[in-house]
Parts: C-alpha cells; sequence; structure tokens
C-alpha cells in the first residue's frame, strides 16, 4: 500500500481461524513479515519467506515471550500486535458452565495482558508500535445471559483506554476493535446460531474486520484511532 514500508512485522496471536486468520492473510498480501499463532495455525496456514506459524497455547506463561522472540530472531523486530484470541461462553444462570466460562475469563483477561504487557515492555524500549485488540461491541454495553463475556471485553477496553492515556506523548498506539456479529466458529456449538436469535440476514465477516484494521493502519502516524465499532445492518444493540 501506498506509504508502507514493506518490511514491517506483526505478530497474530489467534490467528487459526477466524478474525485473526483473517488479518494474518490480509497482512502478507499487503507485504509484512508475518508471526501467526495459534494452537491449531499449522492446519491452515505454512511457513514461508515471510511467514512463520507457532503452535502455543496463550495460557501458558511463557508464550507472549516466545512470540516475541520468534519475531525478532526471524524478523528482526516486531512493529505491530493483534490481540484476537478468546472464546464466547454466555448462557443464563442454570445452564452457563462455570468452568468453561472462567477459562474465556482467563483467555481474554489475564492471558491477553500477559501478552499485551510483554509486547508494550519491547515496544517502550524501541519507541514505536502499536497493539490491535479484538473487543466486542459487548466490550462497550451488555445484555442478558452475556455478562461474563461482556465483563472480559469491558477489562481489555479499560487496559486499552488506560494505556491510549499513559502512552498518549510516544509512538505507540492502542486501537480497540469493537465488532458486532461477526461469522466465525465461536458460535458453531450454539443450538441456534445468533444470527437467526437477533434476525440479522448479513452478518460481518472476518474479511470485514480485516479491512477496518486496514483502514486504520493506513491513516498517518499522527491520528490516533483507539476504538473502532464496526455493525452489521439490522444489529439493534
Amino acid at each position: 500500500m501506498v506509504g508502507w514500508p514493506m518490511d514491517k512485522v506483526a505478530v497474530v496471536a489467534g490467528a487459526s481461524s477466524g478474525i485473526g486468520k483473517a488479518i494474518a492473510e490480509m497482512l502478507l498480501s499487503d507485504g509484512f513479515r508475518v508471526v501467526a499463532c495459534g494452537r491449531t495455525v499449522k492446519s491452515v496456514l505454512r511457513d514461508t519467506d515471510s511467514l512463520r506459524t507457532a503452535s502455543l497455547d496463550l495460557m501458558v506463561e511463557s508464550t507472549p515471550a516466545a512470540l516475541l522472540e520468534t519475531g525478532v530472531s526471524n524478523f528482526q523486530k516486531v512493529d505491530y500486535l493483534f490481540v484476537n484470541a478468546g472464546t464466547i461462553e454466555s448462557g443464563p444462570i442454570e445452564e452457563i458452565d462455570i468452568e468453561r466460562m472462567c477459562a474465556m475469563l482467563r483467555l481474554k483477561v489475564e492471558a491477553s495482558f500477559r501478552l499485551i504487557y510483554t509486547f508494550l515492555k519491547y515496544f517502550k524500549k524501541e519507541g514505536r508500535g502499536h497493539i490491535f485488540i479484538t473487543s466486542s461491541v459487548l466490550g462497550t454495553k451488555t445484555r442478558e445471559n452475556s455478562g461474563a463475556y461482556a465483563a472480559s471485553n469491558y477489562a481489555l477496553e479499560a487496559l486499552a483506554e488506560s494505556l491510549r492515556m499513559e502512552l498518549s506523548d510516544t509512538d505507540i498506539q492502542i486501537t480497540c476493535i469493537e465488532p458486532g456479529l461477526v461469522s466465525t466458529n465461536l458460535h458453531r456449538d450454539w443450538p441456534v446460531h445468533p444470527r437467526e436469535l437477533l434476525n440479522i440476514k448479513d452478518t460481518l465477516t472476518p474479511e470485514d474486520i480485516a479491512d477496518s484494521v486496514r483502514e486504520i493502519m493506513n491513516k498517518p502516524s499522527h491520528i490516533r484511532v483507539p476504538k473502532y465499532m464496526i455493525l452489521p445492518k439490522g444489529h439493534r444493540i
């Protein structure tokens, strides 16, 4: 793309499917070098001169440092981090699985915070960087049966807002992407897809989110986009 140096390096967490995979593929098509992380990423992406895959679990404490080292050792630096890993566990009190709910919170909050701060320490030393956090429209509001999921996204939003203020005078940027309903594997086990529950004819696609990320990345460096909400037509929330 015009104005983008072709030596940019990105680490994409949650790249095995959905939004993370779409972002990784978009970056590769735009000439970036990419480290793609996901427990099953090697089944969907293959290493090339510009791509390194890492089948790592974000719940393992050493994973963030390993991802950073993979980027630096293979491509000499890291410019971007994309935080996409997550699950959805929601439901009424009588039905929600408490253990799966707590696992979701550990992944979306504890593991994501560890990942973000590990890369921020590196970006502070380098003097520049950009972190994209995939949150949700349910990081700005909530609804019945979705309190835990919304809370995990509220946590990411609160962290991002604090970091934005802390880093406002630096060349390190934080952006929260807040999608509405996106067609991904996260809903594959639901008895009724949210598309039907919400009567949304055309949901967002992962590629829609990747295109929005590209739009933000291509803005001049003095422009900051701390939040970007994107909804499909008919998503009343």
